[in-house]
Parts: C-alpha cells; structure tokens; sequence
C-alpha cells in the first residue's frame, strides 16, 4: 500500500484503481520471491517431502486404498466463499514445506505460468510439476481432514 501511495502520481486512470494497486501488490510479491530465492539455502529439491510419502494411498494398480479414498467434497463452491475455509486453506499451506508452497502460490494464486517460474526459480518443468503435484495432494489430504471432514461430523 505504501508503494501504491507513493505512486499515485503515476497512476492516470488508464487502468481501475483496484487493477492498478493489485499490479503493484503483484509486482512487490514477485519481488519478495525473487530475493528469497538469492538468499542462500532456498533451492527447491524434490525431496522435500519424501518420494514415498502418498503411496500408501495408493495399491499397486495406482487405485486409491479404500480407506484413503478422498472425501465427498459436497458444494466447493460454497465453502469457496467462507471466510473460515480461507483460514483453513492457509493453514494448510502452511504446513506444506516452504518452497512448496511458493510455487504453489506462484503458480495457482499469482497466476504465474509454469515457465516463469522455473526461469524465477531455476528449476525444471519436470521438477516444477512434481512439486505442484506434491503441493496439491499435501493441500488436500489436509483440507479433508481440517475441512471436509469437519463437515461431515458436524452433519
């Protein structure tokens, strides 16, 4: 906010305000991010979490264990307006390793395409999507268990 007040000068109506402070929201993340990154010790590995971690949710066929099965999510939509499901969510990521949520929020909440950030983060498409992959299953087994079960017993 304070670089979207000290800029108003450069704003000329070109764009709606609420545009025009989101591109510079925008814009200070990215910066963030980019001096994270040449901060020492913040290279992505895939084995963040261990490469076994999912697969006893999974049998031999690739099928889901009857009782890892995901949960009936019911209306997504609905909770998609809740301000407790937002809190939820953040919780949830959170507790997904740091650089797995960065390209995570990179990628799903910024809007950044899959090249952009491997060229941001100095990793491979392969390597990029395998820690989405990870990010995704790590956001939902939580968001079952902190959300969508709740739910459920409070039915």
């Amino acid at each position: 906010m304070a670089a979207a007040l000290s800029g108003q000068k450069q704003f000329n109506n070109r764009a709606q305000l609420k545009t025009w402070v989101f591109a510079i929201l925008k814009n200070k993340i990215i910066d963030t991010i980019r001096e994270r990154i040449r901060s020492p010790g913040t290279a992505i590995a895939v084995d963040e979490i261990p490469e076994d971690a999912y697969d006893d949710l999974f049998n031999e066929k690739g099928f889901w264990q009857e009782d890892a099965r995901p949960s009936s999510w019911g209306d997504p939509e609905s909770s998609f307006s809740s301000r407790q499901f937002w809190q939820v969510f953040e919780i949830c990521l959170t507790r997904l390793p740091e650089n797995t949520a960065r390209v995570f929020m990179m990628r799903e909440m910024l809007g950044f395409e899959t090249e952009e950030i491997c060229k941001e983060l100095a990793i491979s498409p392969t390597n990029c999507w395998v820690v989405l992959h990870r990010a995704r299953m790590g956001l939902r087994l939580c968001l079952d268990e902190r959300w969508f079960d709740s739910e459920n017993r409070d039915a």
